[in-house]
């Protein structure tokens, strides 16, 4: 989980400030201790660190704080708004030309992920109906031009080559004039890296740069890599001003400090970020949303845009039609399972619902092994996927049938008493559904009959 150990800190310093009717001065400075130990365990860097905590303290130690009947509550607000302040208040957005084509540039060292990161980005144009081109203008790292072409197959976005001869200069000038006559709008110029930053890649990067005159100029950069990643960042942003910032497995990065020193050091946002390996695993960086999933509450409105994006509308809703209705099988609860799936892992739709199980800690399920949950999941699909499509639709025929229970678990590696608990929870989700209508039913009876607009 992103901003893990981070998470966990704030939120545990927090916890105790909330637990107490009134604050005291001590109390502040003692939190803010706290808080600054964690930052700095976070690899953020320590100027940032330093301002943020005076800021944060000087809030606090306001009058509207320290005299308030619910002191936790205003630190929580302060902390929060800082946060987001610190990487950059709103999301940042890419900046398309207003007439003819829109040039990004991506650049990086090598090894940062920038082939990938053009693919995705590449993708997610595309859903916004943006007609892109991908370059390959790395001619040095063997295959990098193929890397490119196996990319831009996947996800159907046309490659624009000249091979590894040409410069890398006349290849992007080229690439423009290919995108004018082709009728695209995009172009996203895929530039080499180094292991480490050089006067050569530099002058390269300067040349495409004045050559294209690009909209966009963002750096691709392992977010795990902590202060590395700012020291980079500082560096490109010197020679080449950039435009914005992409962070990289930011998935898998526990500590976030570069997330955190990034805009605060270069001046320069965080426009997206990489959640995972997958095409579609890009989401555009919003500081405030990121600023509450580390204070633990949530991040609703991106899961909703992932449902909105991940799950078919039209199916949800003959889905739910047919729950309500009792027409309920198993077909439909593959389909129900396929479109939950396409949500990501447990961990991460736990990590964006705070307090959505009343009494239960969330936080503690985030800590859990939930891959016996997932296990579970596939357990249930590979029974289904062994039964006939007569049987999915009529599971009463499995029901009463000893044999075709055993012909079942043998086809899916499973036991009897694994298909007749499948069986027995399928009946109870239909009861529920039937109690649900009945209830829905009384409601709109009892509380809406004296209104006869609500019920058309």
């Amino acid at each position: 989980m992103a901003f893990e150990g981070l998470a966990s800190k704030l939120q545990d310093t927090i916890k105790k400030l909330k637990g107490k009717g009134k604050l005291t001065e001590k109390d502040i400075k003692e939190a803010m201790r706290e808080v600054k130990l964690a930052l700095l365990e976070a690899d953020v860097n320590f100027k940032v660190v330093k301002n943020f905590i005076n800021n944060v303290s000087e809030k606090c130690l306001g009058n509207e704080v320290m005299e308030s009947l619910t002191p936790g509550q205003h630190v929580i607000k302060i902390v929060n708004d800082e946060l987001t302040a610190l990487m950059g208040n709103s999301e940042s957005g890419i900046e398309f030309s207003d007439s003819g084509i829109t040039v990004m540039m991506l650049v990086g060292l090598q090894g940062a992920g920038k082939t990938t990161m053009a693919g995705k980005l590449a993708q997610q144009l595309k859903k916004k109906n943006k007609k892109t081109l991908l370059v390959a203008c790395d001619i040095y790292r063997p295959a990098a031009i193929k890397q490119l072409q196996v990319v831009g197959k996947q996800i159907d976005i046309p490659v624009f080559t000249m091979g590894d001869k040409v410069s890398p200069v006349d290849i992007a000038k080229a690439s423009i004039e290919h995108a004018k006559s082709n009728g695209l709008n995009v172009v996203i110029i895929d530039t080499a890296g180094r292991l480490h930053i050089d006067e050569e890649l530099m002058d390269e990067l300067k040349n495409i740069k004045d050559s294209t005159k690009p909209n966009e100029i963002m750096l691709v950069v392992d977010s795990m890599t902590g202060q590395d990643a700012v020291n980079v960042a500082q560096s490109f942003n010197e020679q080449l001003d950039l435009t914005g910032v992409i962070l990289t497995k930011l998935d898998g990065d526990t500590r976030g400090g570069a997330a955190l020193s990034i805009k605060a050091m270069t001046g320069k946002p965080i426009k997206f970020v990489g959640l995972g390996e997958k095409m579609n695993e890009l989401e555009v960086f919003h500081p405030d949303r990121m600023a509450s999933r580390i204070l633990g509450m949530g991040d609703v409105l991106s899961l909703i845009e992932k449902a909105q994006a991940a799950i078919d509308e039209k199916q949800a809703k003959e889905l739910s039609d047919r729950m309500m209705s009792q027409e309920f099988n198993f077909e439909d609860y593959l389909n129900a399972i396929s479109q939950i799936k396409k949500l990501g892992p447990l961990n991460k739709i736990l990590e964006m619902m705070p307090g959505v199980i009343p009494g239960v800690n969330t936080k503690e399920l985030q800590g859990m092994d939930l891959s016996q949950v997932e296990k579970g999941t596939d357990l249930t699909v590979a029974i289904i996927n062994s039964m006939t499509k007569a049987e999915r639709k009529n599971p009463t025929l499995i029901s009463g049938s000893p044999s075709r229970k055993k012909r079942v678990a043998a086809g899916s590696g499973t036991t009897v008493q694994q298909v007749n608990k499948l069986l027995k929870d399928y009946e109870m989700m239909k009861k529920l559904m039937k109690q649900t209508k009945n209830m829905q039913k009384g409601m709109k009876k009892g509380m809406f009959g004296k209104f006869p607009f609500m019920n058309q």
